[in-house]
C-alpha cells in the first residue's frame, strides 16, 4: 500500500515539472459586427483555446494582421485580447487574422473580412469668393478622416445643360485642387464635390459636400452694334457701323468683322466705327467682338442690301466654235437706272484685256480667239461683272499617221504591239480611235500635241490591218489614217528529232535523221548538232516544217548524242530532246573477228597437244638412261657413258645396241603393245 502511494506521488511531481499544454484553436471576432458604418467604433477580439496539464500560467503573444500586414502585438497572461478602432474608416476594410504564440507553439485564426460602409462628407473650399470673368477659380475638396487613394468629383451646378463635372484621382493625398475657368455670362457660381474610393473589397461613395457659392464680376459689358442709316440699304449707299461697350478701366480690344473678315479694330477705347459704300457683296451678318484675355463677348446684326441693278449677263453664240465661223458676244444689264459704262474683256491668269467698250462684239473665229470672256457694267459707282464664259475655237484635225514603236516588219504571235497615232494639226483635245480591221479596239483622248498610244496582241497568224481615226470638237471633220498591214508570225513549237535506224548503226553504213516542228511560221532554219560541238553538222532553211538529213558512211568516232535546233524569223530557237547514236561493228567485221579467234583457238589447241606429247616423252627418257649407266665408273671414280671404257674410250658396238634398243621400244609403242615392256627389259 505504501509502495503504491509512493509511485503516485512521484508521477504527479513528474507531470508538474513538465507543464504540458496545446493550442486547440484561435478564434477572431468583430464587435459589433462584420459590417460597420463609417465613423463607428470597431473592436477586433482574439481568443485562444488552450488545453493544459495543470493549473499553471502561460504568457500569450497576440499578433493582429490586416491584409497581411501587422497591426498590433499584445502580450498577456489571459487567453483573450482585443484591438480597438475608435472610429472605423473605409481604409479599415480588409481581411483580419489573429496569431497566438505561447513559448515555442503558435497558431493562426481563420481569415475574417470586415467591411466599413460609407464615406464622410467631404469639405469643399473656394480660395476666392469673388472672381472676374476669364479668371481661373481654384477649388479644394478634402476628406481628412480617410486615407488615399481617393477619387474626387467636382460639380458645377445650375448650368443650362445640367451639372458640369470634373474628376481627379489622388493616390497619395486625401485632398485635391482643380482650376475652373470663369465663363463670360456667369453671375453666381455654385459648386459641390463628392469623394469615392475603390478597393478589392468594393467601392464606397460619400454624400455631396455643402454647396460653395462664388460671385462673378464683369470686366466689360456685352457690346452694342448699330448700323446707320438703317439695317436696310441700297447698293451705292454710304453706311456707318458703330460698336459701343461699357468697360471698367480695362485695356480691351474691339473688332468689327463680316463673317471671318476683319473690317476694323481698336484697343483701349470703348467705341469703334466703320464706314463703307455698300454693294451686294456687303449683304450679310456683321459682328462686333470685344476681347480681354480669354474673355470674349460679341454682338451680331444682319444688314440687308437692295440690288441697284442686276449682275450683267454675257450672251454668246456657242462655247465651242469651228474655226472660220462667227464669234458673237453681247452684254445685257437689267436695272432701274441707265448704265454708265459697259465693256467686254478677255481674262487670262487673272489679268483682263479690253476688247470693246460696247455691249456687243463680233468677229470671224480663229484658234487665237480661244479665251475666257467677261463683261462689266457700272451704275452710280457700282461695278459688276458677269460670270466668265470660256469660248473654245477648234481647228479641224489633219489625217492621222499610224506607226509601230519600235518599227518592225514582222511581229510575233501573242506579243503586244505598241502603236502610235497622231494628227499633226487640230485643236486639242483630240479623240483617237484605234481599229483592227473594222473593229474598234480602243480609244484615247489627248489634251496636247503628243501622239496617242495603243497596244494590241494579235491572236492569229497572218496579215492584220490596223488604222486609227482622229476627231475633235470641230462639228464636221473626222479623219482616218491609211491602213497599216502587219505580218504576224508564230515562233516554232516543239522540235522533234528521230533517226532511222534508231540508236545503233553498223560501221560503214548510213543513217537518216528527220527533224520536224509541230507549229511555226515559214521559212524555218534547221540545224543538226552533236553534243558539246558548237559547229552544226548540217544546216538547212526550208519552206516546210521538216527536214531529212542522210549520211552514207558512219564510223566509230561518230558515236555520240545528237539534237536538232529550229528557228524562224522570230529568232526564237527551240531545241529537240537529245538522242544517242551508237556505231557498232559491221557483219563482215564480226565474221572476220570470229575466224581470227577460231584460228587462234586451233593454234593454241595444237600447241597444247604437242607440248603434252613432248612432256610425256621427256618423262620416259630419264629411266632408260638410269638403267643403262648405273655403277659404271673409271679408275678415277668418274662416271662413264655407256659406250666408254674405264679409260674413257668409246666401244664401237655399244651405241648401236643402245639405238637398236630404243628403236625397238618405239616400235613396240607404235604397235600398241605394252608400253612398259621396253622398260621392263631394262
Amino acid at each position: 500500500m505504501c509502495l503504491a502511494l509512493l509511485v503516485i506521488l512521484l508521477h504527479c511531481s513528474s507531470l508538474k515539472a513538465r507543464e504540458v499544454f496545446t493550442i486547440n484553436k484561435v478564434e477572431i471576432r468583430a464587435d459589433p459586427s462584420l459590417q460597420v458604418p463609417n465613423g463607428d467604433a470597431l473592436t477586433i477580439l482574439c481568443i485562444a483555446d488552450i488545453s493544459k496539464s495543470g493549473n499553471f500560467m502561460i504568457e500569450h503573444h497576440f499578433t493582429f494582421f490586416k491584409d497581411g500586414r501587422i497591426l498590433s502585438d499584445i502580450t498577456s497572461l489571459q487567453n483573450r485580447t482585443e484591438y480597438k478602432i475608435p472610429a472605423a474608416r473605409f481604409a479599415d476594410t480588409g481581411e483580419y487574422v489573429c496569431m497566438v504564440k505561447a513559448k515555442e507553439k503558435k497558431k493562426k485564426s481563420e481569415v475574417m473580412l470586415v467591411k466599413v460602409t460609407g464615406l464622410p462628407k467631404p469639405k469643399l473650399t473656394a480660395l476666392k469668393n469673388m472672381v472676374t470673368e476669364g479668371e481661373e477659380l481654384v477649388l479644394k475638396c478634402e476628406v481628412p478622416e480617410e486615407a488615399p487613394p481617393l477619387t474626387f468629383t467636382f460639380q458645377k451646378l445650375l448650368t443650362p445643360g445640367g451639372p458640369v463635372t470634373r474628376t481627379k484621382k489622388e493616390l497619395e493625398k486625401n485632398f485635391t485642387t482643380i482650376e475652373i475657368p470663369v465663363e463670360p455670362g456667369d453671375k453666381i457660381l455654385r459648386f459641390q464635390c463628392i469623394a469615392s474610393v475603390y478597393s478589392a473589397h468594393g467601392m464606397q461613395e460619400s454624400a455631396p459636400s455643402d454647396v460653395e457659392l462664388v460671385t462673378v464680376v464683369e470686366p466689360f459689358s456685352t457690346p452694342a452694334l448699330v448700323i446707320e442709316p438703317s439695317l436696310n440699304v441700297t447698293e451705292g449707299d454710304n453706311v456707318k457701323l458703330v460698336c459701343r461697350v461699357v468697360v471698367r478701366n480695362y485695356d480691351i480690344e474691339i473688332i468689327i468683322q463680316k463673317d471671318k473678315v476683319i473690317l476694323n479694330s481698336t484697343r483701349g477705347q470703348n467705341t469703334l466705327t466703320y464706314f463703307t459704300k455698300v454693294s451686294m457683296q456687303d449683304n450679310g451678318n456683321y459682328t462686333c467682338k470685344v476681347e480681354l484675355g480669354s474673355v470674349s463677348k460679341e454682338k451680331t446684326v444682319n444688314m440687308v442690301v437692295t440690288e441697284l441693278f442686276s449682275k450683267p449677263e454675257l450672251i454668246h453664240s456657242a462655247k465651242m466654235i469651228d474655226e472660220g465661223d462667227w464669234l458673237q458676244l453681247q452684254c445685257k444689264v437689267k436695272g432701274l437706272l441707265p448704265v454708265t459704262k459697259i465693256s467686254i474683256k478677255t481674262r487670262y491668269l487673272g489679268k483682263d484685256n479690253l476688247l470693246n467698250d460696247s455691249s456687243s462684239f463680233i468677229t470671224k473665229a480663229h484658234v487665237n480667239n480661244t479665251a475666257t470672256y467677261i463683261c462689266t457694267a457700272e451704275i452710280n459707282g457700282i461695278i459688276k461683272e458677269s460670270d466668265p464664259v470660256k469660248i473654245n475655237v477648234y481647228a479641224p484635225v489633219s489625217i492621222p499617221q499610224l506607226w509601230i514603236v519600235p518599227s518592225v516588219r514582222d511581229v510575233i504571235l501573242g506579243r503586244a504591239i505598241r502603236f502610235q497615232c497622231q494628227s499633226m494639226y487640230g485643236t486639242p483635245p483630240i479623240t483617237y480611235k484605234f481599229f483592227r480591221g473594222n473593229k474598234t479596239v480602243n480609244s484615247s483622248q489627248i489634251f496636247n500635241k503628243l501622239p496617242a498610244e495603243f497596244r494590241d496582241k494579235p491572236t492569229e497568224v497572218g496579215v492584220e490591218q490596223y488604222s486609227c481615226e482622229a476627231s475633235n470638237h470641230h462639228s464636221h471633220i473626222r479623219k482616218r489614217s491609211r491602213e497599216l498591214n502587219i505580218t504576224v508570225i508564230a515562233p516554232v513549237g516543239k522540235v522533234n528529232l528521230i533517226s532511222v535506224p534508231k540508236r545503233e548503226v553498223e560501221d560503214g553504213k548510213g543513217i537518216s535523221f528527220r527533224c520536224y516542228v509541230e507549229t511555226g511560221s515559214l521559212p524555218i532554219n534547221f540545224k543538226l548538232l552533236k553534243q558539246n560541238n558548237r559547229k552544226p553538222i548540217s544546216e538547212d532553211t526550208k519552206m516546210d516544217t521538216e527536214v531529212i538529213w542522210y549520211k552514207e558512211t558512219w564510223s566509230k568516232q561518230d558515236s555520240g548524242e545528237y539534237f536538232c535546233e529550229a528557228s524562224n524569223p522570230t529568232n526564237i530557237v527551240q531545241r529537240s530532246d537529245v538522242i544517242s547514236i551508237n556505231v557498232i561493228l559491221a557483219s563482215w567485221q564480226k565474221v572476220l573477228i570470229a575466224l581470227f579467234v577460231l584460228v587462234i583457238i586451233v593454234i593454241l589447241g595444237c600447241g597444247g597437244c604437242c607440248w603434252y606429247l613432248w612432256k610425256k616423252r621427256k618423262a620416259k627418257h630419264p629411266s632408260i638412261e638410269m638403267s643403262g649407266s648405273a655403277g659404271v665408273t673409271n679408275s678415277a671414280g668418274v662416271k662413264l657413258e655407256p659406250r666408254q671404257n674405264s679409260d674413257g674410250q668409246y666401244y664401237p658396238g655399244y651405241m648401236d645396241d643402245s639405238e637398236n634398243h630404243m628403236k625397238a621400244t618405239d616400235e613396240n609403242k607404235d604397235s600398241g603393245e605394252n608400253r612398259y615392256s621396253s622398260t621392263d627389259s631394262w
